[in-house]
């Protein structure tokens, strides 16, 4: 089946053939007549399989052109890199459609963005939750044209705490509406959330357990600590003929700034994103990326989420994720369109209970080396790395029955003595 099979609009197929995109993916396939019939949609499906496109092909091929300065799409996306990402894609394939798409995330002035939004009106609006809310709360825009509203990445929103706002968003539109909610997988707390708001929807998944793991070759390596590790990769990052577009997990910001910090000056290649860089910096790093400008790129998995890189030869865990499927959907950024990847874990002592869990869902193309000779071994410990110093706890109450009495009982005989001693 081709675009032209689902019936996708005119306009949008001249778009899709200048991108060169002839076949859609199985969640584009499964996806656009059931979002074009009006139901509520749950698309459950990794990143890198096309969802962004699943709900936009549909969304943009019933979008009629109207001059109403208010949205009558929105969607939501946990980060402002994804907003940014989303706007683009949109833009692309609405190139011969007359589509008004602005994006609004926090971090930036709100009054410019009001202001944006506002000028000439927006057909669809992209935002991070809480920019949208606190946009739509001045009047700048109203939500009672609404017809549809797309929660993408549900399960990393839910988990950044973004409920409130959505659900504040939700009180702010029309009862008849349509909710297409797209997510990496299907967790007690999304399907909650499915209940709570969506009209009995249809469920699409698309290889939600089948992540290609037997096309990456996935190697295991033990590291004593993070200074070893960053000595580790060192060695790795030397290799420029193999290691050609490399994305390395970091645990947290203050990690990926240490690694960042010990490296940059001997690899002018390698740059960094998470959420307290500024917007211009974090955009401007992951286009110079994706230009090759950047060879290697450490990110936490919170920013990176969503995000969709191309052509990744390695993925190197540096950190080892706490939650396991946080590791799939990591080392699922190669291996892309039919291609092989490599992934790389190093994993410290005190991170070998998170690593038990991965082993048990890596699959078969897994293998475990021994710590590579030659380089150097760092005895210096982290804080974080030190064992927890812990107060000895006292389990049973002393006896003192067999003490001697209470302080105010001891110094009334002591008393006593010295006033015989006197006498």
């Amino acid at each position: 089946m081709n675009f032209i099979d689902l019936r996708v609009a005119k306009p949008l197929l001249n778009a899709l053939e200048d991108l060169e995109y002839v076949y859609p993916t199985p969640i584009q396939q499964k996806c656009f007549r059931r979002i074009t019939s009006g139901v509520d949609v749950v698309g459950i499906a990794k990143t890198g399989t096309g969802k962004t496109l699943a709900y936009l092909l549909p969304i943009l091929s019933q979008l009629e052109y109207s001059n109403q300065k208010n949205p009558r799409v929105i969607i939501l996306v946990p980060t402002r890199e994804l907003v940014v990402q989303v706007c683009e894609e949109a833009e692309k394939i609405s190139k011969y459609k007359s589509v008004r798409i602005k994006g609004v995330f926090g971090g930036v002035n709100i009054n410019t963005q009001k202001d944006y939004v506002f000028d000439d009106g927006a057909d669809i609006l992209v935002g991070t939750p809480g920019r949208l809310y606190d946009i739509a709360v001045t009047g700048v825009i109203r939500f009672s044209n609404v017809k549809k509203i797309v929660i993408d990445e549900v399960d990393e929103m839910l988990s950044l705490g973004f409920r409130p706002q959505i659900e504040q968003i939700f009180e702010m539109l029309p009862n008849k509406r349509q909710h297409l909610m797209f997510s990496s997988s299907l967790s007690e707390n999304v399907e909650e959330f499915i209940k709570s708001y969506f009209n009995s929807p249809e469920k699409i998944e698309v290889d939600v357990e089948s992540t290609p793991v037997e096309k990456i070759k996935q190697t295991f390596f033990p590291v004593q600590n993070f200074n070893t590790k960053v000595e580790f990769l060192k060695v790795l990052l030397s290799q420029k003929d193999e290691f050609i577009k490399n994305l390395i997990f970091v645990a947290d910001k203050r990690q990926a700034d240490l690694v960042f910090d010990k490296l940059s000056s001997e690899f002018e290649d390698l740059g960094i994103i998470h959420s307290n860089k500024s917007q211009n910096y974090r955009f401007n790093t992951i286009k110079n990326f994706e230009k090759r400008k950047i060879r290697s790129l450490i990110a936490t998995d919170v920013v990176a989420r969503g995000l969709d890189f191309s052509d990744i030869s390695h993925v190197i865990n540096f950190s080892v994720p706490e939650n396991a499927s946080d590791y799939i959907h990591r080392i699922g950024r190669t291996a892309r369109a039919g291609k092989t990847g490599i992934s790389i874990l190093m994993y410290a002592p005190y991170e070998e209970k998170y690593f038990e869990e991965i082993k048990k869902i890596a699959g078969e193309n897994t293998k475990e080396e021994s710590f590579p000779q030659g380089i150097p071994k760092i005895d210096c410990l982290l804080e974080f790395e030190k064992p927890a110093f812990t107060h000895k706890q006292i389990t049973k109450a002393p006896d003192i029955s067999k003490g001697g009495g209470a302080f105010h009982e001891k110094r009334n005989i002591n008393t006593k003595q010295k006033r015989k001693k006197r006498k």
